[in-house]
């Protein structure tokens, strides 16, 4: 097994790099996309042992590189072009969130018997976990004095179905693209992505004339971050080169201060803020190969977390555990899939919001950077971050009703 750090970041280079290849020069990878092939490929690699489950290649990918890449996506995005989409990703976080409450709660009430007398503080901790990410499920599980092995299962499933839920929220649009596209020829209309896939006609098509009423400008806008994210639009001279690491490591040293000096709020709020105020410069924003350097990264996050997905884990945890997150995430699923569906959110908006529940801002901007839904790009990672703030505090309220239910 590979498990010099170094020899861990070759092969996961090499994962993105082969995937991006396969995705630009086949349809069925292309389909796919390079996101999906990184993770699939990550899960495999780990899986058969070539490389670990655990590294500190993940942890420095899941924490400053994964950081880098949010600030030069965001370096990329003119907050103005994607103002329409807030309100509908909004509420399409909401249903999400109120899936991962009904799913947790449903799951615990299935499962206690099998559990035990904490089950009541796994259904807090999920609930926080797949509203908002990892963080929420620490806090709750630290606030409620959850025993270590418990917790330490539970986060070995989280990570297991994280993974698996970000390849389902990019495989959900490919799926039911040839209804969608069958239904926008018939109709005339359609919205394309980035893997050609077309939005179902009906409700989608209401949201396609209230994206158009924000004018030319935003769909210039759009193309433009779509151009940015995955060609560097001309050369990267040292010039720029420079002044683009001087404001991602400023942004990142900044982010972190402002997070230790107003604790608890979390730095990524401040990291955020700063990368979005700063974006609003023409000059900064019109960096070249910001959003191809910060697209990179994500996917080197992505396939790392595919590797941290070691399915013998399973066998380790015990299978309750993960009935618990899978039950959950299926109840997320079918609630903002299908209830969303009803009330005429579109899927790109769904999978977004319900990669931002379930995978917190990173994985929502990696999703919607993989997929080229660019104008949900900025209202995902909000509502990512939104899940951050409301995640510790309806997992409290989830645990509380669920212990006054079952006990514990």
């Amino acid at each position: 097994m590979i498990t010099d750090p170094a020899a861990v970041f070759f092969v996961l280079a090499t994962v993105v790099a082969v995937a991006i290849v396969l995705e630009l020069r086949t349809k069925f990878f292309g389909a796919l996309g390079s996101a999906l092939v990184a993770i699939l490929t990550g899960m495999l690699l780990s899986n058969t042992g070539l490389i670990p489950g655990e590294s500190s290649a993940y942890t420095f990918l899941g924490g400053p590189a994964v950081s880098a890449g949010i600030v030069l996506i965001l370096l990329t995005v003119d907050v103005r072009s994607v103002m329409a989409a807030g309100p509908r990703m909004l509420a399409a976080f909401g249903i999400g969130a109120a899936g991962s409450a009904v799913g947790a709660s449903v799951s615990a009430l299935l499962l206690a018997d099998s559990i035990g007398p904490e089950t009541w503080k796994l259904a807090g901790q999920y609930t926080a976990t797949y509203t908002g990410g990892g963080v929420n499920f620490a806090a709750v599980g630290a606030a409620l004095d959850t025993s270590g092995e418990l917790f330490s299962a539970g986060i070995a499933a989280d990570v297991t179905m994280t993974a698996i839920w970000m390849a389902t929220c990019l495989t959900v649009p490919i799926l039911f693209a040839g209804r969608s596209n069958g239904a926008a020829n018939e109709s005339g209309g359609g919205e394309g992505g980035a893997t050609g896939s077309v939005e179902p006609a009906g409700a989608d098509a209401d949201e396609d004339d209230v994206e158009s009423s924000a004018g030319a400008a935003t769909v210039a806008e759009s193309a433009t971050l779509h151009r940015l994210l995955y060609s560097s639009v001309g050369a990267i001279d040292l010039q720029g080169l420079g002044l683009m690491v001087a404001v991602v490591l400023g942004t990142l040293w900044a982010s972190d201060v402002l997070g230790a000096l107003f604790s608890p709020i979390p730095s990524v709020l401040f990291l955020t803020t700063i990368a979005l105020l700063l974006a609003q410069v023409p000059t900064i924003r019109g960096l070249r190969g910001a959003g191809v350097m910060g697209n990179y990264l994500i996917l080197l996050f992505l396939s790392s977390n595919g590797a941290m997905s070691v399915i013998a884990n399973i066998v380790v945890i015990g299978p309750p555990i993960v009935y618990f997150a899978l039950a959950t995430v299926s109840v997320h699923g079918l609630v903002i899939f299908g209830f969303g569906r009803l009330v005429g959110l579109d899927l790109k908006t769904l999978a977004v919001a319900s990669q931002a529940c379930v995978g917190g801002p990173a994985s929502a901007m990696a999703l919607a950077t993989a997929r080229g839904y660019t104008d949900r790009l900025l209202p995902g990672v909000a509502v990512g971050l939104l899940g951050y703030a409301a995640g510790n505090y309806l997992g409290f309220a989830v645990a509380a009703v669920v212990r006054g239910l079952i006990g514990g």
